[in-house]
C-alpha cells in the first residue's frame, strides 16, 4: 500500500472522523472534477482491499470455529460414554445392597413375627411415629388406632401433561393410607420433609407406567380426574411399590369387609341373607372403574356396569345394595362425563361419523340415549360447518357449488347412514335428526345463496346451481330422507327477488332498443348468421321461423323483435329451471310484464307509423310477435309447469289478429 493510501486509512479509521467535515474539506481544496474522482477511486480501492481482509479473516476463523467444534464433540462424546459407564456400575452396586439388605430384612421380619406378633406390631408403630416425628405437619397421623407403617421411600414426582420432574418426595406406604411428603431444602433439627397429601387406599387406584426412555421405573396414582407420577430410583424398587401396594391395598379390603361383616347386626329379614356382595369382583368394582376411566376402557367400564346390574337384577334392594350402587353411581357420572367430553365439538372432527361410533354406543348402553343423539349431532354439524368454511372460493361459481353440494350432501348421508346404525333401537330419536337435518340445510343455504345470489350471477348460471343443488338433494331420498321441501323453501326468497331483478333488466333492455327502433329488416350479413340464428331460434321452440327468411342474408322482421324473442325465451327457460310450486305466479306475472312491453310497443308504432311500407312490416312483426311467439310461450311454460298458463292465455286473447293491410290503422291491443 502507498504512503497516501496509509495515511487515508488511518484518517478513515480515527475514532474522531467526521464524514460531513472531510468531504467538505476535500471539496474546498479539490481542483475541478478530476481530483473528486482520483480521490473517490483511491478511498473505493481501499473499500475493496478492507473487504478483501475482512473475507480471509472470516474465513480462517471459521475454519478454526469447525476444527473447534469437532474437538467439543469429540470431547462429549467420551464424556456421556464415561458417564453411562459410571451410571451402571451404581446402578449393579446399588442393586447388590438392595438385595443383601431386602434378604435380610424379609427374613429377620417372617422371625420377629413368627416369634412375637404383638411385639412386632408396637415395633412398626413406634417406627412409624419415629419416621412421622421428621414429617413437618404429620403428627396428628397417628390419631387413628391401628396405623402402622408397610413400605416407605424416595420417590421423584412428574408433571403428568409435560413429563418434566417437579420435586423430589418420600411416600409412607400405610396399612389404610398413602402419605406423600416433599423434602424441605432448608432443614431444620431432626425435621426433613413437609407434608404434602395423604390418600386412603380405596380412594385411587395404582397403574404401571410403560417405560419409554428416558422415562423409566415410572407408576401413576390414579384419583379421578386426578392424576400423579411418580418414579423410583430402579426396576427393582419400582416392582416392590406396585406389588406391596396392590398387596396392602387387598389386605385393607379384606379387612373392612370382615369388620362390617363381624359389626353390622343380624338381619331382620331372610332378603338380607340372599345378598351375597363379598364376592372379589363386586369388591374391587369400584376400582376396577376408576382403571378402566382412568385408561379410557368404555367398553370395559360399561361392561363391568352392565355384569352388575345383570347380578343384582333378581336380589331384593337391601341397605347394602343401596350402598354399592351409590358408590357405583359416581364411578357412572365420572364415566358419562368423560363420554360427553369425547363427542364435544372441542374434540377433534376428523375422521368422520364413524369416529363418534365408540363413545355413542356406550352412552346408549348407559341409558342416556337422548344425550348420546344430541351430542352426536351437535358433533356432526361441527364438523359439516367446518368443512363449508375450509372449503376454497375459486375459479367459476357452477364449480364451487358442484364442490359445496358434494361436501354437504355427502357429509348429510354418511351422518344419516351412521345415526340409523348407532341408533337402530332408539326410533324416538329420528324426529331429532330431521330436526337437525333441516338446521343444517340452513347452514348450506346461507353458503349457496352468498356465492350464487348475493354476488348477482347471471340468470343462467343461478339456474345451473339450483339445479346441481336439487339433483344432490334428490340422492337423500335412497335412505328415506327427502328435503327437497326445505331446500326450495329456504330457496324461494333469493330465486324470487333473481328473477324479478332479471326481468327489470330485460324490461329496460327492451325498452331501449324500442327507443332506437327503425322498423327495418335484419341483415346477418352472412348466410352462416342466418343459419345459426335458424338454429337458436328452433331451440327455443319457435320451429316456423324459417318463413321469416330468404335465401339471402335478410330476415323479415326487426331486429328489435328478433332481440325480444330470443331474450324471453331465454327467461323463460332459466325460469322453469328454478321453478317451485312458491313461485308460479312470480315466473308468471313477469312473463306477463315483460310480453306487455313488447306488444304495447308494436301498438304505438303502429298508431304513430304514417309510411305505407313501414306500417306493414310493422304488422308482420305484431303477427309474429301473436301468432309464433305466444302460443310457444304458453305451450313451454304448460310443459315446464304441469298446468296451463291462464294469465298468458288471456293476455293473448285481449290482442286481436292483425292482417296485412297497408290502409289499416288497427292495432293489436
Amino acid at each position: 500500500m502507498s504512503e497516501t493510501g496509509s495515511r487515508l486509512r488511518k484518517l478513515l479509521e480515527s475514532p474522531n472522523f467526521e464524514p460531513q467535515n472531510y468531504v467538505k474539506q476535500l471539496s474546498q481544496l479539490s481542483d475541478g472534477d478530476r481530483d473528486l474522482q482520483e480521490h473517490r477511486q483511491k478511498v473505493q480501492s481501499l473499500a475493496d482491499e478492507t473487504a478483501q481482509n475482512l473475507k480471509k479473516n472470516v474465513y480462517k476463523n471459521y475454519r478454526q470455529f469447525i476444527e473447534t467444534a469437532k474437538e467439543i464433540s469429540y470431547l462429549e462424546s467420551e464424556m456421556y460414554q464415561l458417564s453411562h459407564i459410571l451410571t451402571e456400575q451404581k446402578s449393579i452396586m446399588e442393586s447388590i445392597t438392595q438385595a443383601l439388605l431386602s434378604t435380610d430384612k424379609d427374613e429377620t421380619s417372617k422371625e420377629m413375627q413368627a416369634a412375637f406378633p404383638k411385639e412386632t406390631e408396637e415395633l412398626k408403630q413406634r417406627t412409624l411415629t419415629s419416621l412421622l416425628e421428621k414429617v413437618e405437619g404429620g403428627k396428628n397421623i397417628m390419631d387413628t388406632p391401628g396405623r402402622h407403617l408397610v413400605y416407605n421411600g424416595d420417590l421423584v414426582e412428574f408433571d403428568v401433561d409435560n413429563m418434566s420432574p417437579v420435586q423430589k418426595v418420600h411416600a409412607f406406604l400405610m396399612n389404610d393410607c398413602l402419605l406423600i411428603a416433599t423434602w424441605l431444602p432448608n432443614r431444620r433439627g431432626a425435621v426433613k420433609y413437609k407434608y404434602n397429601a395423604l390418600y386412603e387406599l380405596d380412594s385411587f387406584a395404582v397403574v404401571n407406567v410403560k417405560d419409554n426412555a428416558p422415562m423409566k421405573d415410572m407408576f401413576k396414582i390414579l384419583m379421578f380426574p386426578d392424576s400423579r407420577i411418580f418414579q423410583a430410583e430402579n426396576s427393582k424398587i419400582k416392582k416392590e411399590w406396585l406389588e406391596i401396594l396392590d398387596e396392602t391395598k387387598k389386605n385393607k379390603a379384606t379387612k373392612d369387609r370382615h369388620s362390617k361383616e363381624e359389626v353390622a347386626p343380624a338381619p331382620p329379614a331372610r332378603a338380607e341373607e340372599r345378598v351375597d356382595l363379598s364376592l372379589e369382583w363386586i369388591q374391587e368394582l369400584p376400582e376396577d372403574l376408576d382403571v378402566c376411566i382412568a385408561q379410557r376402557d368404555f367398553e370395559g367400564a360399561v361392561d363391568l356396569l352392565d355384569k352388575l346390574n345383570e347380578y343384582l337384577k333378581e336380589l331384593p334392594v337391601t341397605q347394602r345394595v343401596k350402598a354399592l350402587r351409590a358408590t357405583v353411581e359416581e364411578r357412572v357420572r365420572q364415566l358419562t362425563e368423560v363420554l360427553v367430553f369425547e363427542l364435544s365439538p372441542d374434540r377433534s372432527l376428523r375422521g368422520g361419523p364413524k369416529a363418534t361410533r365408540r363413545a355413542v354406543s356406550q352412552l346408549i348402553r348407559l341409558g342416556q340415549s337422548t344425550k348420546a343423539c344430541e351430542l352426536f349431532l351437535k358433533n356432526r354439524a361441527a364438523a359439516v360447518q367446518t368443512a363449508i368454511r375450509q372449503l376454497r372460493i375459486e375459479g367459476a361459481t357452477l364449480l364451487y357449488i358442484h364442490k359445496l353440494c358434494n361436501i354437504f350432501f355427502t357429509s348429510l348421508l354418511e351422518t344419516a347412514k351412521e345415526f340409523e346404525m348407532d341408533f337402530a333401537g332408539n326410533t324416538g330419536c329420528y324426529s331429532a335428526f330431521v330436526v337437525w337435518s333441516k338446521s343444517t340445510m340452513r347452514m348450506f343455504v346461507d353458503a349457496f345463496s352468498k356465492q350464487v345470489f348475493d354476488s348477482k350471477e347471471s340468470l343462467s348460471t343461478a339456474a345451473e346451481c339450483v339445479k346441481v343443488a336439487k339433483e344432490h338433494c334428490q340422492q337423500l331420498t335412497e335412505i328415506g330422507l327427502d328435503l327437497t321441501f326445505s331446500l326450495q323453501s329456504l330457496l324461494v326468497k333469493d330465486i324470487k327477488a333473481a328473477l324479478q331483478s332479471y326481468k327489470d333488466i330485460i324490461i329496460e333492455a327492451t325498452k331501449h332498443r324500442n327507443s332506437e327502433e327503425m322498423w327495418r329488416r335484419l341483415n346477418l350479413m352472412t348466410p352462416e348468421a342466418v343459419a345459426k340464428l335458424k338454429d337458436e331460434m328452433r331451440g327455443c321452440g319457435v320451429g316456423s321461423f324459417e318463413q321469416f327468411t330468404g335465401d339471402d342474408c335478410w330476415v323479415n322482421l326487426s331486429y328489435t323483435v328478433v332481440a325480444f324473442t330470443k331474450q324471453m325465451m331465454s327467461f323463460l327457460e332459466e325460469g322453469l329451471k328454478l321453478y317451485f310450486p312458491e313461485l308460479h305466479m312470480v315466473l308468471l306475472e313477469s312473463l306477463r310484464e315483460i310480453i306487455l312491453v313488447a306488444v304495447q310497443h308494436v301498438d304505438y308504432s303502429l298508431r304513430c307509423e304514417q309510411d305505407p311500407e313501414k306500417k306493414a312490416f310493422i304488422v308482420l312483426n305484431a303477427a309474429f310477435l301473436h301468432d309464433t311467439v305466444l302460443p310457444v310461450v304458453e305451450r313451454r311454460f304448460e310443459e315446464g309447469v304441469g298446468k296451463p298458463a291462464k294469465q298468458l292465455q288471456d293476455l293473448r286473447k285481449s290482442t286481436r289478429p292483425v292482417r296485412v293491410n297497408p290502409e289499416s290503422t288497427t292495432s293489436m291491443v
